[in-house]
């Protein structure tokens, strides 16, 4: 039975992932520093260890004690605006932290990853759907850091035979059974819709109307995080034999800030008050995947990203956690 290690698994996606290797039959080793995830979203079912990516030596031990087969690496900082403010946490935790985990990895014999990207690599892009041979052009830290993760692996498979696939998410949303989005701060739109409907803020901020877009607000691609996780389920069984090293993994239909608000009021039944504030620094206005070569190479379709699904399944959630994950 394979046994995946998965960096960041106490976050939204790396704890439904795991949900996903386990149901496939993989036997899961679940790392993480608890620095923005939450000890309670760790499968029982797994083998914990709270360390963090950064630390060389804990890793060279986790591999020397674990026959590990391939590591699924979600481990990271996510928030654009905040790499703007302060991008030397992002460069840190992303990437030199990023890097360490790769060394141990070839120190140690274990040279199968798939890495989590983002959208964020292709920076403003100059068509729409992109497809994954668009520029890498990232317009700020985060997705930055990416890209600079993804170069490291395609040279560690020049020179050590590395097999790697990244898979370059565009919006993350929904939630999965036990498993929902709870981050602190929360700065992802959907769930900050659901708590202004719920109640827990007076106001949803939304960050610019004056895009070049139909109603003046960004539009991005949502995916279903079961989705999302699946993607990776799939990509690891095919490791070594994909003819791409990086795929997309979205639905291919963009929704504007606006509409997602819009849909959130539906399905919650409240009004959700509105705040315009200034542009985000990094945001670009559209972001929506051309996600075929994962259907042509890996048979992959979203079957839950509807975003009325996304939407009803994250509000289910929150109105079922109201405090979101308990020990904060």
């Amino acid at each position: 039975m394979p046994l995946i290690m998965v960096t960041g698994a106490a976050g939204f996606i790396g704890s439904v992932v795991t949900q996903a290797l386990l149901k496939e039959g993989h036997e899961v080793l679940s790392v993480d520093n608890l620095s923005r995830g939450h000890r309670s979203a760790i499968f029982e079912g797994t083998t914990f260890f709270r360390i963090s990516i950064g630390d060389g030596p804990a890793l060279d031990k986790l591999f020397e004690q674990f026959k590990v087969d391939a590591v699924v690496h979600l481990a990271g900082l996510i928030q654009v605006g905040e790499s703007v403010s302060d991008p030397d946490i992002y460069y840190a935790n992303n990437l030199r932290d990023g890097l360490t985990l790769l060394e141990s990895m070839h120190r140690c014999g274990v040279s199968k990853m798939i890495f989590s990207s983002s959208a964020a690599v292709y920076g403003v892009p100059n068509q729409t759907p992109i497809p994954e041979d668009h520029p890498i052009a990232p317009v700020n830290p985060y997705g930055d850091t990416k890209a600079r993760m993804e170069e490291a692996l395609a040279w560690y498979g020049e020179a050590y035979d590395f097999q790697s696939v990244s898979l370059r998410y565009f919006n993350a949303a929904g939630a999965s059974g036990p498993i929902g989005e709870d981050h602190r701060p929360e700065t992802h739109l959907i769930p900050n819709a659901i708590n202004v409907a719920l109640g827990k803020q007076h106001h949803l901020s939304l960050y610019g109307d004056d895009y070049p877009t139909p109603d003046g607000t960004a539009i991005r691609d949502y995916v279903h995080v079961e989705d999302i996780a699946q993607a990776h389920v799939q990509a690891l069984g095919a490791l070594g034999q994909l003819p791409r090293k990086a795929y997309n993994v979205g639905t291919g239909k963009g929704y504007s800030v606006r509409e997602v608000i819009d849909i959130a009021a539906r399905v919650c039944l409240e009004e959700i008050p509105v705040q315009v504030e200034p542009r985000r620094a990094g945001d670009p206005p559209e972001l929506v995947a051309d996600a075929s070569a994962l259907q042509t190479d890996l048979g992959w379709t979203p079957k839950f990203s509807t975003i009325e699904k996304m939407v009803q399944d994250a509000f289910r959630w929150h109105r079922d956690h109201e405090n979101g994950y308990p020990g904060g």
